[in-house]
């Protein structure tokens, strides 16, 4: 595939950073699927560290989602291998068998257990890893000093991404600062159910594994869980937090301990700007749009009702071509199956009230809308009029050029 030209919803930058205490980046050129870029990326973590990993619901997961499952259910790591290009997914016992392998190599490299390095990979289906190229790309890091940036790792995570995602906070537990830095990789087949999408983070905090499960389940519910490009779920949907504990901080043994608060709070914001970073490239995407559903019986029909309208072909294409047609917005939400008072139905696009009391309201101008569709950040709000819960969700606009990267993904 040629070179994808950058979204024009990008961030201007990526985040400056420096380390993360514990934490080593070492990239290189494997030549897993396109040659002439890094499409390797071999993270390496100090003893002690903990993580948590959240994965894919998928029926059809990929090994390496299989595998790092297992590791992580563990609590320790000390390693994370990452490749672009091949998913290793639905390839059978080989597959399986490739994914030990190169654990063990990552091992060797890593000075560490086959068993203590989690795997993640993302690309293309069905056709076997070759493990021969990743095994010179490792013997080469073994004998490299070098070490890379966040944004080569970032840079080599990526598939038809068109620019590198990353996202930092600083914060306290309790007196001591801590820090956490993200970098994640997506742009199509983007709808996780989670718990190709993948997403790592890594705080110098000192925290226990059984904690760190708590807050990355509860932060990526809020954020990995509410975006979508095209509504499908990829087999190998990975978001992995480590925790290397080079900050010394007092270790809170509950999440409910008060020092955790602003920890909670960094942490869900940092999830949320990487998954907001996906959408914005989001395969051939020219806007950016925020759905917004009030008035639901509970939270969870609430995000039914928000992803219905994230998900249909019609509202994402409408909004494409600027056309303030709301009709899509009542087919999509009544489709849903989310509970709903027809005659207290409200919707706004933009701030600009179309429907209240299930009708248009007679001071309505569409001239309104079609100015703020004419935009790159669209907001799409709808009461359902039953009860007090609401949901956000993120998704994008549906263009021609999603057709023409996905006709083109392997070529």
């Amino acid at each position: 595939m040629a070179s994808l030209k950058r979204s024009a919803l990008a961030p201007k930058t990526f985040p400056k950073v420096s380390t993360i205490a514990g934490v080593t980046l070492k990239t290189a050129r494997a030549g897993i699927k396109s040659p002439g870029r890094d499409d390797l990326l071999l993270v390496t973590l100090d003893r002690g560290t903990t993580v948590a990993g959240v994965f894919t619901r998928s029926a059809t997961a990929s090994a390496p989602v299989q595998w790092s499952r297992k590791v992580a259910a563990s609590g320790k790591a000390r390693a994370i291998l990452i490749n672009s290009g091949n998913a290793n997914t639905f390839t059978g016992g080989q597959g399986v068998a490739d994914v030990s392998s190169t654990a063990g190599m990552a091992s060797r490299t890593a000075g560490c257990r086959p068993s203590d390095v989690l795997i993640a990979s993302t690309g293309v289906i069905g056709e076997p890893l070759p493990v021969n190229r990743i095994q010179n790309a490792l013997s080469r890091m073994q004998s490299s000093r070098r070490t890379a940036s966040w944004l080569d790792a970032a840079r080599a995570i990526g598939t038809t991404d068109t620019y590198p995602k990353g996202a930092m906070r600083r914060t306290f537990i309790g007196n001591t600062e801590v820090s956490l830095f993200g970098i994640a990789k997506g742009s199509g087949m983007i709808a996780p159910d989670m718990a190709t999408m993948l997403a790592f983070i890594f705080t110098d905090a000192k925290l226990p594994a059984s904690v760190l499960r708590v807050l990355l389940k509860e932060g990526i519910r809020t954020s990995f869980n509410c975006i979508t490009v095209d509504s499908d779920t990829s087999t190998s949907d990975t978001v992995l937090l480590a925790a290397t504990g080079q900050a010394a901080n007092r270790s809170p043994q509950s999440v409910s301990a008060p020092q955790l608060k602003a920890f909670r709070v960094a942490l869900k914001e940092l999830l949320t700007d990487l998954a907001i970073q996906v959408v914005r490239d989001g395969e051939g995407a020219s806007k950016f749009i925020t759905v917004d559903v009030s008035g639901a019986a509970s939270s969870a029909e609430a995000r039914k009702a928000a992803l219905a309208i994230a998900n249909s072909p019609l509202v994402k294409t409408a909004i494409s071509g600027e056309d303030a047609n709301w009709g899509r917005i009542i087919m999509a939400v009544g489709k849903s199956g989310a509970r709903l008072f027809q005659h207290r139905l409200a919707i706004s696009i933009g701030g600009i009230t179309i429907t209240d009391g299930g009708e248009r309201v007679p001071s309505y101008d569409e001239n309104q809308v079609t100015t703020h569709l004419k935009g790159t950040d669209i907001s799409i709000a709808v009461d359902l009029g039953v009860g007090r819960s609401r949901s956000r969700v993120w998704t994008c606009d549906l263009t021609h050029d999603y057709i023409r990267i996905n006709a083109d993904y392997r070529t």
